[in-house]
């Protein structure tokens, strides 16, 4: 293609569409290796195991299997020397209270009052954290360490962090084969949970932390 400059002499330039045509080609092989390495490591970037030593440990709702009895273990080990369980007010099991069986299992243990429950009414990670902050605010001391199941670990991490002033927060992962793996491509249910829970951790990050 021929182009005139403002002197009048014709230069030979190379064609517009052959440049983008090849810009094109590059990219796309590069966002295909993106999207693999992504793909592979998708499981593993949601899980932040690094607990350090708090004040309390502040056990999140759900999995009552697994995460209360992980925070009994890191309890044992002097992690720290109280248990705060979030427990939903308002659900039942079996025509029971979760409250009054949580009030139960704190009485069951003979440390002087070390297990408390903390009633909360909210359904989300970021309500959940200002009905805890409650909790938190009775106890002494500004270091939390966050119980809570493995895929749930980063983005509960970045809410307390965003909602909760004035604290700091460590996070331990309680496991669940059942539910998730780092491999989630390897299991039906491993694969349902780590594309809901980046689903969640995009809305959290797109929406939820600026209302």
């Amino acid at each position: 293609m021929l182009n005139r400059n403002p002197l009048g002499i014709e230069e030979r330039g190379e064609p517009e569409t052959g440049v983008r045509g090849s810009r094109r080609w590059i990219l796309v092989p590069v966002l295909l290796l993106f999207l693999l390495l992504f793909g592979a490591l998708a499981g593993k970037l949601l899980v932040i195991d690094v607990p350090e030593h708090a004040d309390v440990i502040l056990v999140l709702a759900g999995e009552t299997d697994r995460r209360p009895a992980l925070a009994v273990q890191l309890l044992q080990h002097g992690y720290a020397p109280k248990i705060v369980i979030d427990v939903p007010a308002a659900a039942t099991i079996f025509g029971f209270s979760e409250l009054q069986l949580a009030e139960k299992y704190a009485q069951s243990f003979d440390r002087g009052g070390s297990v408390r429950v903390c009633p909360i009414a909210g359904l989300s990670t970021r309500d959940e954290s200002r009905d805890a902050e409650k909790c938190l605010s009775a106890i002494d001391g500004s270091r939390v360490l966050i119980v809570t199941s493995d895929f749930h670990t980063r983005r509960a991490l970045s809410t307390f962090r965003h909602e909760i002033r004035g604290k700091t927060f460590s996070i331990a992962a309680a496991r669940d084969d059942t539910q998730f793996g780092s491999r989630w491509w390897t299991h039906r249910q491993w694969a349902k949970t780590c594309i809901d829970e980046w689903l969640r951790f995009a809305w959290w990050n797109a929406v939820d932390r600026w209302r």
